[in-house]
């Protein structure tokens, strides 16, 4: 096989979250003072954790922000997602196939905290293809855009990250997958494929039904 282990981002690749979380984080915006439409808010927020982007919305707020705001942020949408989410179409039949080839050698690195991460894969039932193979960027030094979370991934699996293809969506993501020497293959349903390849992306997909192809 081309590839030792699989690595999947999770939100936008597994499942079709950032319009909920960019949505709930845009309502907070909002009730701050400051008013993003959802094209801006996607350009600005998505494929980061939204935590380390804190200087710039106190910038654009003018309110200094605690940890108890974070906190309702995350209850919130933690609320929306648990109520709305959906797999991104495709995702089940695509995990299955590649599961009989890399059925212990398949994990998740998502920028995310892990308790968002838990609770996406556990509602719409693809826990079990990663079991124990989770990987928060909270949990690591430094989060993506940095190699950090797809090196410790490869570590855990006890392979070289060379040896291992990553599935990201955003630019963000796939500097990260690159930076640990991964072969980024991208996500792209819109075909906004040029930022993807400015990034490093070794190849761009338009539907998961082609991704089991891509890989064997």
């Amino acid at each position: 096989m081309k590839f030792d282990a699989v690595i999947f981002d999770c939100d936008g690749i597994l499942v079709d979250s950032e319009p909920i979380t960019l949505g709930v984080l845009r309502d907070m915006l909002s009730e701050l003072g400051w008013d993003l439409s959802p094209q801006e808010c996607h350009a600005l927020f998505v494929g980061k954790a939204f935590q380390d982007e804190m200087d710039l919305i106190e910038k654009n707020t003018g309110k200094r922000l605690g940890p108890d705001w974070i906190d309702i942020f995350r209850a919130r949408r933690n609320a929306a997602l648990s109520s709305r989410l959906e797999a991104v179409p495709g995702i089940h039949d695509a995990l299955t196939a590649i599961a009989g080839h890399w059925q212990a050698n398949m994990a998740c690195a998502s920028g995310a905290d892990r308790k968002k991460i838990e609770l996406q894969l556990e509602k719409i039932r693809i826990r079990h293809y990663f079991e124990d193979r989770i990987f928060s960027g909270h949990e690591v030094a430094r989060n993506k855009p940095f190699p950090d979370i797809y090196q410790a991934a490869a570590a855990a699996l006890g392979v070289c990250p060379q040896r291992c293809a990553v599935i990201e969506d955003s630019v963000t993501g796939i500097a990260a997958g690159v930076a640990a020497g991964a072969m980024v293959f991208a996500y792209s349903p819109l075909g906004h494929d040029e930022p993807l390849y400015k990034a490093g992306a070794s190849k761009t997909f338009a539907s998961m039904a082609l991704l089991p192809d891509l890989l064997i």
